[in-house]
């Protein structure tokens, strides 16, 4: 099976380069990529590349993921997240290809007290959340086979993230304030990667990936649920330990309102992993679990 994999330093990418190995040939490419390259930014170069590989499976693990950002560049986010989605979409089903997809927690509103079901009503709060949830839409209009993995929280030891964001700050600061008010899912970039795999594994056949009635939409985060103080309490707790971090920091719990940004967090993006567990029997490990499973590879000072 030949894979197409759009995405190459991305955090989640990095880790499916390699889960998807052993599903058949793992081609990689971004916008930088030679001999070809696909931007999202540019409809051309994604019917192009796409028509030239030939692919039996996509997996678009690149998006335009800076939240703040997004509101003042609202026409690139559209773009990237939403219209690149239709266009990637159709030129799938030109190759007859299967498409998987990231979308994320933003799509809701952030107002409920229990995980959200893939069937809730989706109500976007930001640029952000209405682009991806574009592109979501995208490609159930389009008709093509498709798996669309919202998760959420999303970390690892590659690229930008809150935990390396956190580790680097408690090096060098003394005390931090950290939001306490908004509650999700932290999720390791590899447990993403290794269930994806292990999802498309199950829908296997002689001649590629059949999904059947497991296509759609499913939530894909870590089990259990944290407010950013607490995962910040964790990654220094954990750091701690493994010696990590060489000195004592003082956390402190703050508001959202302590601590304004340009686009709007939700409150409450905890998702439900039960149509995973349901359809695939999968179900990822308790996010501290997981936390400590990645901390575990991270360099130790010298």
């Amino acid at each position: 099976m030949k894979i197409l994999l759009i995405g190459r330093l991305g955090q989640v990418a990095w880790e499916l380069q390699r889960a998807l190995m052993c599903l058949g040939e793992v081609i990689v490419v971004d916008r930088h990529s030679q001999p070809l390259a696909l931007d999202l930014a540019d409809n051309d170069s994604i019917v192009l590349t796409v028509a030239a590989i030939q692919p039996d499976l996509i997996i678009n693990a690149a998006a335009y993921t800076a939240v703040d950002k997004a509101e003042q560049e609202v026409d690139m986010a559209m773009q990237v997240n939403g219209t690149a989605m239709a266009v990637l979409a159709e030129a799938a089903n030109k190759c007859r290809a299967t498409l998987v997809h990231y979308s994320t927690d933003y799509v809701f509103d952030g107002i409920s007290s229990t995980p959200y079901i893939e069937t809730q009503a989706t109500a976007p709060q930001g640029i952000y959340g209405c682009s991806k949830l574009l592109g979501e839409q995208a490609i159930i209009d389009s008709g093509v086979e498709h798996l669309i993995l919202r998760t959420a929280w999303v970390y690892g030891n590659r690229g930008q993230n809150f935990l390396l964001t956190m580790l680097r700050l408690m090096q060098t600061r003394e005390s931090l304030g950290i939001v306490a008010d908004q509650i999700g899912s932290p999720t390791w970039s590899r447990q993403i990667a290794s269930a994806t795999a292990l999802m498309l594994a199950q829908c296997l056949n002689a001649k590629g990936v059949s999904l059947g009635e497991s296509q759609g939409i499913y939530h894909l985060t870590c089990a259990g649920s944290t407010s950013w103080f607490g995962f910040a309490k964790a990654i220094y707790e954990e750091a701690r330990q493994k010696k990590i971090l060489p000195q004592e920091v003082l956390l402190n719990p703050i508001t959202t309102a302590d601590y304004p940004t340009p686009a709007k967090r939700p409150a409450y993006s905890v998702l439900s992993g039960s149509k995973l567990q349901a359809q695939f029997h999968l179900q990822l490990p308790h996010w501290e679990l997981a936390l400590s499973g990645c901390l575990a590879e991270y360099p130790l000072p010298a």
